[in-house]
């Protein structure tokens, strides 16, 4: 009779184990954390959450959501650094995505709370850069015009290589001409290594000029 009854106990375990530990805990102590008042262990917990999304479920949409959560629960503890990083991973994903005018708002927000920080506005030239890159993809006069703007509100961005890369980009889509978009991509990547996400946004804008084909920045 013992061994009879093994089965309907296996079973039992397996249906109590459906649902992953990891992501049924984290969620159970973000909400006791939030009555707590205890907001940095909260965002903390949602950003295991949306790792676990990142990695091993594949799901950038609720990672997406599970890093806003965290950026909002720093900001209600004044962590704004912790909340940006947060947030740059939200536009970075939102781009891949294709939701371009949440990427520009989320890396025009960052990029305008970092120009003035003495520690931080170096990394300013790059977050209006991507988000320059977004207005490239939606439309080249979005582009220009928010090129512009990003001047004028940090007029160190002037002369970044990266603002530099953006004008060359313009004159050669404009006039479509596909190759000098090319060498100037290359010669940005020969100093400054461009990563996926980069070379992804640029080849997406690439693809916009006419008679370009073959999907390469080489």
């Amino acid at each position: 009779m013992r061994f009879a009854r093994q089965p309907n106990f296996t079973c039992s375990c397996r249906a109590n184990t459906i649902r992953p530990p990891a992501l049924w805990t984290p969620g159970t102590l973000t909400k006791k954390q939030i009555r707590k008042g205890r907001f940095t262990i909260a965002a903390k917990h949602h950003i295991t959450i949306a790792e676990i999304y990142e990695a091993e479920l594949v799901d950038i949409e609720k990672a997406i959501a599970h890093y806003e959560q965290a950026a909002d629960y720093y900001k209600g503890e004044e962590s704004n650094s912790s909340a940006n990083k947060c947030l740059l991973k939200v536009a970075a994903y939102a781009a891949q995505l294709e939701q371009y005018q949440k990427a520009i708002e989320i890396y025009e927000q960052v990029g305008t709370n970092t120009m003035d920080n003495p520690l931080l506005k170096y990394s300013a030239k790059e977050y209006f850069f991507k988000a320059a890159l977004c207005h490239f993809i939606v439309d080249e006069l979005n582009a220009k015009l928010a090129l512009e703007k990003y001047e004028e509100m940090f007029p160190a961005f002037t002369d970044s290589r990266e603002c530099k890369l953006l004008k060359k980009l313009l004159e050669a889509h404009e006039e479509q001409n596909c190759e000098a978009y090319t060498e100037a991509v290359k010669e940005f990547d020969s100093i400054s290594r461009l990563d996926q996400w980069l070379t992804t946004m640029l080849l997406r804008i690439k693809k916009s000029i006419q008679g370009e084909g073959d999907g390469d920045l080489k």
